[in-house]
């Protein structure tokens, strides 16, 4: 993968204080675990954006060197690598992803 890849990369994560690499996009997501991110974070209230990996193969293959992980979808919450839809998950039913949001200082929509 190209450094300027992972600099596109970087540079949207960086842009977004919420973001999720998905297959598809929030009103039509691509596959079950995106559609479940998308859900997670519907339900919290966060504003997030996103980027669906299907329109760009340099993002989709580059996304996974990036954050060393093998599966979208991918959060990231103000530059940082939160994990895929089963760590969000559980994340969400523990509470601790609402509790991120609330540390990271990210706004509900709501």
């Amino acid at each position: 993968m190209t450094e300027d890849t992972q600099a596109r990369i970087g540079q949207i994560v960086r842009d977004n204080d919420v973001l999720l690499f998905m297959k598809g996009t929030p009103l039509f997501p691509q596959c079950g675990f995106s559609s479940r991110a998308v859900a997670i974070l519907q339900h919290l209230g966060v504003e997030f954006g996103s980027i669906d990996v299907l329109q760009d193969q340099a993002i989709r293959q580059g996304i996974k060197q990036y954050s060393d992980w093998p599966t979208i979808p991918q959060l990231y919450v103000k530059g940082e690598f939160v994990g895929g839809s089963d760590i969000m998950m559980e994340m969400f039913e523990t509470g601790e992803l609402a509790q991120l949001f609330e540390a990271k200082g990210v706004v509900s929509a709501s």
